[in-house]
């Protein structure tokens, strides 16, 4: 069966959220094929189940006032950022017990991206997300890592849903409004601080299409046309 790939563009987070439920249903139901939403979201702070609101550095009527949405769903994890710019990709696959397989396979094609572009990512032990090292400002000092790529997933009946946000363009200043997935001791990055220079969100998306066709063959990867809801675009 192939997974259908849907590009939304900048959608509200309240309502790709309910978008992905009805997605979740129907592959669960088997009435649709698995599905790769494809999607940037306006300023947005999203808390897992692991987070209890330790890691906002402001009180939910601050980041309001700033224009900044907040949700507490279903994902694992703690505290993460989204705003334009960045990457979020929502893989609606049926995953069974196989939940530590499946993210292995997300890291390894968010790699791949980030391989495409020359840049060397890895998964850190112990942290969910991808990786890259940048270099002390004393030499005697170790690396510094910095995420490229957060990763967040919840699996409900067989199928996982939520995913991954990776930066692309993103403004990393915003970052600094939480404790990114409540770990203090690390940084954030993106293509464009990697690269120096903006790098094309079309151009990501279709590499990272590539990527899922390649790190998840128990999947046919034909694409599928498409054209999402005029709600959604």
């Amino acid at each position: 069966m192939p997974f259908r790939v849907e590009r939304l563009g900048r959608v509200p987070y309240a309502q790709a959220w309910e978008y992905q439920k009805q997605v979740h249903a129907g592959v669960v139901a088997g009435e649709r094929p698995p599905t790769l939403l494809l999607l940037e979201h306006p300023r947005t702070i999203t808390l897992g189940r692991g987070a209890t609101g330790e890691n906002l550095l402001l009180s939910e009527e601050q980041y309001r006032a700033q224009g900044i949405e907040l949700f507490w769903i279903e994902r694992g994890g703690d505290v993460t950022y989204h705003g334009p710019g960045q990457l979020v990709g929502y893989p609606i696959f049926p995953v069974g017990r196989r939940v530590r397989d499946y993210l292995r396979r997300l890291e390894a094609a968010v790699m791949r991206v980030a391989g495409s572009y020359g840049v060397e990512a890895y998964p850190s032990p112990g942290y969910a997300g991808v990786w890259v090292k940048r270099p002390a400002p004393v030499p005697s000092w170790p690396d510094l890592e910095e995420k490229l790529c957060a990763f967040g997933v919840a699996v409900k009946q067989d199928v996982a849903f939520h995913g991954f946000a990776l930066n692309v363009n993103t403004d990393l200043e915003d970052f600094n409004l939480i404790v990114p997935c409540g770990i203090r001791d690390k940084g954030v990055t993106s293509l464009q601080k990697l690269l120096g220079h903006e790098v094309s969100m079309d151009e990501v998306a279709e590499r990272v299409v590539e990527a899922f066709e390649q790190e998840f063959p128990a999947f046919d990867v034909r694409r599928a046309a498409y054209d999402a809801p005029k709600e959604l675009t």
